[in-house]
């Protein structure tokens, strides 16, 4: 182990080296600190796959180059989809007691939510199904003072197993999560908690392209929606209406589509960026919904996409995978506005940021394939990163 510690730091600086990258260059792009790069290629630790990962995205490699014991991410992932699958078939059925103490569930969920937010989705699938399942025993161990909360457990738990499932095509599997949620969010009598349900329950709409009955189901949710009178309650009728700007758009209902987001900015503007019930909510998840509501419009509205971006970017007060998203979709407006170059920078700084969900984008995938017919002097650079997202 020690000597294949020492062979994953070797190669990575020798990749550094390649690319003409500081240590310190290499820990800014890949998201790590200075001190555990330096550490990592001195063989003094070994790079978690998380860490592997960002190293691979930040030296333009897959992390197979790296070590030849590297699993992947989606290997890992679509082993515990069938673990997640097994935890929630008879979801309404109590079987057996809690196994694990409360405190620690939480702590867990923490945890698993905070990889959500970030994109790791192998550090998700590596607990999730036991979460679940513990969440789960705990809710229908309940007695009617706890049992909204431990509800809101169950909520929570699953839309972070229905990340990982939607990301990876687990279509099926991903409606079957959403269920689940809404059937423990009935049980808490939560507006709030039920419109962020209403929230991720769009995924449905939009895996299958549904989009106007998806808008038409959004709408009704914003119609049922608390009102809002705390920060909470507009934070999830904000939600809902970015969502529903993005659902119209794909319908290519552009008047709804802004409408959708003048609410969203109006609701926002009182509110501090950050996360609320699982979800990023504030002025500037808004301005990242501008740009993909210009890119799913598409035509002449790919225009809009490119003034938000030369005016704005995202800050840190963004999670890592809505951050990545906006780049990509940024590198899709600037490809269709025949800028190529430009378009494959936003898919590297996408691909620093949250490697694992850039990877499972689809739109990702499709451009690479057009960058690299349009620009094949660059061969090289674009091999790599289409090897790497797994369109060669």
């Amino acid at each position: 182990m020690v000597a294949d510690t020492h062979q994953i730091g070797q190669r990575i600086a020798a990749r550094r080296r390649a690319a003409r990258m500081t240590q310190e260059d290499l820990a800014t792009a890949a998201g790590l600190s200075y001190a555990m790069v330096r550490a990592i290629e001195r063989g003094a630790r070994g790079p978690s796959d998380t860490s592997l990962e960002a190293l691979a995205g930040a030296l333009g490699v897959d992390a197979s180059r790296l070590t030849s014991g590297y699993t992947g991410t989606a290997l890992r992932v679509r082993a515990a989809l069938p673990e997640i699958s097994a935890a929630i078939a008879g979801y309404d059925i109590p079987l057996d007691p809690p196994t694990i103490l409360l405190g620690q569930l939480r702590e867990e969920l923490a945890a698993a939510v905070t990889w959500r937010l970030a994109a790791q989705y192998g550090k998700i699938a590596s607990t999730i199904p036991a979460i679940l399942t513990s969440a789960l025993q705990h809710l229908h161990a309940a007695d009617a003072a706890g049992r909204a909360a431990a509800a809101a457990l169950v909520v929570s738990a699953a839309r972070t197993a229905d990340a990982v499932a939607y990301k990876h095509g687990s279509r099926d599997l991903s409606a079957r999560l959403i269920d689940v949620m809404r059937w423990a969010a009935a049980q808490t009598g939560d507006a709030i908690l039920q419109a962020s349900v209403a929230y991720t329950g769009a995924e449905t709409f939009l895996a299958a392209r549904a989009y106007r009955v998806g808008q038409k189901a959004l709408e009704a949710a914003i119609d049922a929606g608390p009102h809002p009178v705390s920060p909470e309650a507009a934070a999830a009728q904000a939600a809902l209406h970015m969502r529903t700007a993005v659902v119209a758009a794909r319908a290519q209902n552009a008047d709804a589509a802004h409408d959708h987001l003048q609410h969203a900015r109006t609701l926002s503007n009182d509110l501090t960026e950050g996360i609320y019930l699982g979800t990023a909510v504030g002025p500037s998840s808004v301005r990242i919904h501008e740009v993909a509501v210009a890119v799913s419009l598409g035509g002449e509205h790919v225009g809009d996409a490119l003034a938000v971006a030369k005016e704005w970017k995202p800050g840190e007060e963004i999670p890592a995978e809505r951050r990545s998203g906006f780049y990509v979709e940024l590198g899709r407006a600037q490809l269709w506005a025949g800028r190529p170059d430009d378009a494959f920078e936003s898919l590297k700084v996408a691909r620093r940021l949250a490697p694992q969900a850039v990877r499972e984008h689809p739109w990702a995938r499709e451009d690479i394939e057009t960058i690299r017919r349009l620009k094949r002097a660059d061969a090289e650079s674009l091999t790599a990163y289409a090897e790497w997202i797994g369109v060669l």
